[in-house]
């Protein structure tokens, strides 16, 4: 896949060693976890929000979800939201809505990174598509992407039903 293969020449060209991972098509970075028999920790996921008007990349496991009072608090921010799918994939028209890899940066976005991420030897992330991941050492991404590590995650088993 073209988005696959854009990726990895960013890795090449970084000189970072990655792993492609295949599977079965999946939706949800739990999904893909499960898929590649991979603990929800190191799979992550990017979300694209809006902080007090600018856009922002979220990168956090797959086992959380954002704490959005915790995220706005961090950033000192008046507003902070998910942005639309729509302007999501007007965004990363390369990828499959849902499946842009963790390089907000690659758009001219801020990308923050949960700091619950730190504890990672390794990290798993879509490729672009919903049937490939790539695999690359943490310290790796922090080199690569320079995000800005803050605490703003939640344990899916932590958040409240309506």
């Amino acid at each position: 896949m073209q988005a696959s293969a854009d990726i990895r020449a960013i890795l090449d060209k970084a000189h970072i060693h990655y792993e492609v991972l295949e599977h079965p098509p999946a939706f949800t970075a739990m999904e893909i976890a499960e898929a590649q028999h991979i603990v929800g920790q190191q799979v992550i996921k990017a979300v694209i929000v809006k902080v007090d008007g600018k856009l922002g990349m979220c990168v956090l496991p797959a086992i959380h979800v954002i704490d959005f009072a915790k995220l706005k608090a961090a950033l000192k921010a008046k507003d902070v939201h998910l942005e639309t799918e729509s302007k999501v994939a007007m965004l990363f028209p390369t990828y499959e809505v849902g499946a842009m890899p963790p390089f907000g940066h690659l758009a001219g976005l801020t990308v923050y990174l949960d700091k619950s991420l730190e504890e990672n030897d390794t990290v798993a992330f879509n490729a672009g598509s919903h049937r490939e991941m790539l695999r690359i050492k943490f310290k790796d991404y922090l080199r690569l992407v320079k995000p800005t590590l803050i605490d703003f995650g939640m344990h899916i088993s932590h958040r409240s039903e309506p």
